[in-house]
């Protein structure tokens, strides 16, 4: 579902901390979605969205064991490159991984299963939260060890142009991930190789519980590759049309030859870390700016109602038939069958 693009003024957010001379671009513009773009990302953000605090209900009632982290506000993120890709294309993530799951056209039954450890999560029970994998829908997984899935994302844009495909690998990582020594290893293979894919740095502000500013010298992420001559730009992360035009510059880059490119998504979690973090390091205020100026599905929301696209009593309708898919989710989450004991020697590698 590509989208159209205005030849206005750009979308990517500003940083005091740029480096001269870095391989920066010029700002993309923002998408122009017609009416069936905003209708499709608002549900899709909406799905994401109340998918993820019914896991946290889940996850309170103790119905999901191990990690869990959410991806409530970073929804335009997933749902904009989304929209931007083909057929064919890869995503690969870190663990906060359930909304690009369901960005992916992953069944949410499945993807909820999987949390409860039942026999139809798309892991068979076995992979929990962080780690679910869809080879039909070229989702490589979610991943618990932080920016292993860079490179290995990598290697997925390596077997791309080795096989002569055209398709482009998505690499999604954090701003705490950014720090990783084999993130910087994977950005020089592919700009040495030229290969066709996109890292994303979902910046949420905070790694765990340290600010950005806290823990990287430059808070400029998308320059992390400038020594290595990668393109990189920044992203309004919060609106789902800047996250659009923004990726189909960076496919069309990656897919005409010129090698990997960065996307620094400027996003923001309303919850903490993980499950088990009370977020402390924050103030309430701050949460609640977010949550009132820049909320991503609101701001869909408030341009379908402007445009007399959608009314209140349509957009309530949506939400009440995205609830309606999520109650069921939850509930086959819950009476599937667990896996049976001899599932835990399968899919071993000896």
């Amino acid at each position: 579902m590509a989208a159209t693009k205005k030849s206005s003024a750009g979308t990517s957010a500003k940083s005091a901390g740029r480096s001269r001379g870095a391989a920066k671009t010029a700002a993309p513009a923002i998408a122009e979605f017609d009416k069936d773009q905003e209708l499709h990302a608002y549900r899709e953000m909406l799905l994401i969205r109340r998918f993820e605090e019914k896991a946290g209900q889940l996850y309170g009632m103790g119905l999901i064991g191990g990690f869990c982290h959410l991806y409530i506000g970073q929804e335009a993120v997933v749902v904009g490159l989304q929209i931007a890709k083909k057929d064919g294309d890869q995503m690969i993530t870190g663990y906060r991984d359930h909304g690009h799951m369901l960005a992916m056209d992953l069944d949410p039954k499945g993807v909820m299963a999987e949390l409860t450890g039942r026999r139809g999560g798309l892991s068979k029970g076995k992979g929990g939260s962080m780690h679910m994998f869809s080879k039909e829908k070229h989702f490589y997984g979610g991943h618990g060890i932080v920016g292993a899935q860079v490179s290995l994302g990598t290697g997925i844009g390596f077997a791309n142009k080795y096989r002569e495909n055209g398709n482009v690998a998505m690499a999604f990582f954090g701003d705490g991930a950014s720090n990783q020594g084999q993130v910087y290893e994977s950005f020089n293979m592919a700009e040495l190789w030229k290969l066709p894919v996109i890292y994303v740095i979902e910046n949420n502000k905070y790694g765990m519980g340290t600010s950005v500013a806290r823990a990287s010298a430059n808070t400029d992420l998308s320059q992390r590759g400038s020594s290595f001559g990668i393109q990189g730009e920044q992203v309004d992360g919060m609106d789902v049309r800047a996250v659009a035009a923004a990726g189909e510059k960076a496919l069309e880059w990656c897919r005409s030859g010129k090698g990997p490119y960065i996307l620094e998504m400027i996003t923001y979690r309303y919850r903490g870390h993980s499950m088990s973090d009370p977020a402390k390091y924050r103030s309430k205020d701050e949460v609640q700016k977010m949550r009132t100026e820049h909320d991503p599905i609101e701001q869909v929301r408030a341009r379908l109602i402007e445009k007399k696209w959608a009314t209140e009593d349509e957009l309530k309708a949506i939400d009440k038939d995205v609830r309606a898919v999520v109650a069921e989710a939850a509930e086959f989450a819950q009476t599937d069958p667990e896996p049976d004991p001899s599932e835990l020697y399968t899919d071993i590698l000896l």
